[in-house]
């Protein structure tokens, strides 16, 4: 029988899956690494932070069961996971918007971006953005709770503090590996110096994939 350590059962393989499953990409670890591109590590970590925060909130009410509300009753599922994708696609246009407004001054001095520097206002608060992608998405909370519990003994006394160590490990996995990013996005933002043609291509890149999450999630089933 495999021993749990403060309520976890096969701490290790946990360990593995959490690693695995961050570096899928996805909206958060993309938006990270484009705020870094357009305004350097400083703001890239504040991107960072807001999927902290959102991560955490995940966390905390898929442990309150949440998440298992939104599976038994769909309805609610369905309202939170269109204004998910709906907000996600938001985020998309807004940087083709971008990307047209570079491509229309790629003969104009200046250093460019990913993005513009006259960019809208909704991408001027990375922090609060991040957080938004991360809450809207619904399939994280269920995943967050399908995860978790497989991991957690039941008959521990304070499953609280097991799930807080989960936590833990999931965060400073998501630490390291968006620091990796943030630091390659300002790789990418000097690659792209001098070269608008290229950081507008770059940013349609971007924006496809986030209208491509958000069909994706507004497809998606429970």
């Amino acid at each position: 029988m495999m021993t749990a350590v403060l309520g976890i059962t096969d701490i290790w393989t946990y360990v593995l899956g959490t690693v695995a499953i961050i570096l899928l990409p996805g909206p958060n670890s993309l938006f990270v690494l484009s705020t870094a591109a357009r305004r350097g590590v400083r703001t890239g970590y504040r991107a960072a932070a807001g999927v902290f925060v959102g991560d955490w909130v995940l966390m905390v009410l898929s442990a309150a069961g949440v998440a298992s509300l939104l599976k038994a009753y769909p309805p609610i599922f369905l309202v939170v996971k269109y204004a998910g994708a709906a907000y996600l696609g938001y985020v998309g246009v807004t940087m083709l918007l971008g990307a047209w407004r570079r491509w229309r001054t790629r003969h104009d001095p200046g250093t460019p971006r990913l993005i513009d520097a006259a960019e809208p206002a909704a991408l001027r608060s990375p922090f609060r953005k991040a957080m938004v992608i991360s809450l809207l998405n619904p399939k994280a909370i269920l995943f967050f709770v399908s995860f978790f519990i497989q991991f957690v003994d039941p008959t521990y006394p304070w499953p609280a503090l097991s799930f807080l160590l989960l936590g833990l490990i999931a965060q400073v996995s998501s630490v390291l590996y968006l620091s990796v990013l943030i630091f390659a996005g300002t790789f990418l933002a000097a690659q792209f110096a001098e070269r608008r043609r290229l950081a507008a291509g770059a940013t349609t890149g971007v924006a496809a994939l986030f209208l491509g999450f958000s069909i994706k999630l507004a497809t998606a089933t429970v």
